[in-house]
């Protein structure tokens, strides 16, 4: 594979129209995961329990706001696992280790998440 060059650097508009874009290919992609979609139903149920035990708008924001940073922990540990099968085909401790690691982060969020919504909906 021959090396590229960079294309010119976009300002003003033009650079937050490209960035858009890139949120959005990052969204498609992250959209063929499937603990992507099991963590938008996680969300989704949960803003129905919100809005069925009457609470808050800022309680509703705050597990909206953790709903999303799941997301993009969720797209951070996709991006690690992609470039490790890449750098890794085969089995190595590292990709482990960097996979398990991922993995954790996507664990702790979810268990943010969880711990909120438990205890907006319960006090």
């Amino acid at each position: 594979m021959a090396l590229q060059d960079k294309p010119p650097r976009k300002s003003g508009i033009a650079h937050f129209l490209a960035a858009a874009g890139y949120s959005i290919g990052g969204l498609k992609r992250l959209a063929g995961e499937s603990a992507f979609r099991q963590e938008v139903a996680l969300i989704a149920g949960l803003l129905v329990l919100f809005l069925i035990a009457g609470a808050s708008l800022p309680e509703v924001l705050g597990m909206l706001a953790i709903g999303l940073v799941l997301i993009a922990v969720e797209a951070l540990n996709t991006a690690i696992e992609v470039l490790v099968d890449h750098l890794s085909p085969g089995w190595s401790q590292f990709a482990k280790d960097a996979k398990d690691l991922g993995s954790l982060a996507v664990a702790c969020t979810i268990g943010a998440l969880l711990l909120y919504s438990g205890v907006a909906l319960i006090w």
